[in-house]
């Protein structure tokens, strides 16, 4: 019996030494990444706890698992109808640099996914965070990037549920580069999409154009500009929410990203076969953005924006699109435009003149790595 005993005593102390163990925190002394915090040993879960767990830990991260478990009843409510849709949407971000004047890469990783969500009509509910992290990145760099993906995650509504982290050996990658996946929810009575656009509807943009792309291009530093330029990087799912319910019937919307305004209207007049018709003097563009792009010969339709959308409405509920913008907190919405039937899947652009020039997608790449 003693040795029995004397056995389960044993293991009864085993098993309170591995639940203390378990429930010590690990320790990060760290300041700058290492190659042992992307193996999976004790250094990685030191960089999880400290870093991302701290930063957003949530009920859903907290399972701390190879994948997060959502129950339906949590889809379900936020669709709140037996005919909603889920849209699920994945992005991934190399700006350079990473931390830029009015944001940085973890702000712009989850408002890009959040925007994406949001004006294919759904209410974001949940995103995904994988890193792929640069030997030698600063840890405190880290901190602050991964708090403002919480900061960001909160004002948009949405859980961080899941992620991974990858550590590649320096000059094998350039710092940090994040690939976000998010899930949103369409209400049964969003309805929208290319083959709603008609002939006479009237076209809004929800603020100013081509921000952050400058914004990138004067923090990279080797430009002979200095402009305080901000990135206009902000979730629009508020925004989106505003419009739909003042305006049911909204047709179409787009974020106006890569490409910006130009790309986004040569596919919105490509998918629907009729023409778009802008006006150049109704298209807001911050003057201080203006004369940077006139600088250096870049025209403000085609940079990239990261809280800017474009919407198509009918032409009775235009006014009543900006107002209900403007009242949601958008810092400039306009009506820029309309839709024509001539010239066919085209765009035109309507000068102060009266003139018109051809507005085509962008060719190239004058802005690389603004997202």
């Amino acid at each position: 019996m003693e040795p029995k005993n004397r056995l389960n005593q044993d293991q009864t102390h085993v098993n309170e030494t591995i639940a203390r163990v378990r429930r010590r925190p690990s320790k990060l002394k760290d300041t700058h990444v290492t190659l042992a915090h992307g193996a999976g040993g004790k250094a990685s879960a030191a960089l999880v706890e400290h870093v991302f767990f701290n930063a957003y830990g949530n009920d859903l991260l907290g399972q701390a698992g190879d994948s997060a478990v959502i129950g339906l009843n949590e889809l379900v409510s936020a669709g709140d109808a037996p005919g909603a849709q889920i849209a699920f949407s994945s992005d991934g971000y190399v700006v350079n640099p990473i931390e830029f004047p009015g944001g940085n890469i973890g702000e712009l990783a989850i408002n890009g996914t959040v925007n994406d969500l949001a004006v294919a009509g759904a209410i974001p509910q949940f995103i995904s965070a994988s890193f792929i992290l640069e030997e030698g990145l600063e840890i405190e760099t880290l901190r602050r990037i991964v708090t403002s993906m919480h900061q960001a995650a909160d004002k948009a509504g949405v859980r961080i549920a899941t992620g991974d982290t990858k550590v590649v050996p320096k000059g094998a990658g350039d710092k940090i580069y994040i690939t976000t996946s998010g899930i949103g929810i369409i209400p049964q009575a969003r309805n929208l999409g290319f083959e709603h656009v008609e002939k006479g509807n009237k076209i809004i943009v929800s603020g100013h154009i081509a921000d952050h792309g400058m914004a990138v291009m004067m923090a990279r530093g080797d430009l002979a500009i200095n402009a305080p330029i901000e990135s206009d990087t902000r979730e629009v799912a508020t925004l989106v929410d505003a419009l739909v319910t003042a305006v049911p019937n909204t047709r179409w919307m787009r974020d106006a990203t890569r490409g910006g305004l130009a790309t986004v209207m040569n596919e919105l007049a490509e998918n629907t076969g009729l023409g778009v018709a802008l006006e150049d003097e109704a298209i807001p563009v911050r003057p201080m953005t203006r004369a940077a792009c006139d600088m250096l010969g870049i025209d403000p339709l085609y940079v990239a924006n990261e809280g800017t959308f474009c919407a198509v409405v009918p032409a009775e509920d235009a006014e009543r699109a900006v107002a209900a913008l403007r009242a949601a907190g958008a810092e400039n919405p306009r009506v820029i435009g309309r839709i024509v039937s001539q010239p066919a899947a085209a765009v035109v652009l309507i000068t102060g003149f009266g003139g018109t020039r051809m507005v085509d997608k962008l060719v190239g790449d004058p802005l690389p790595r603004i997202c």
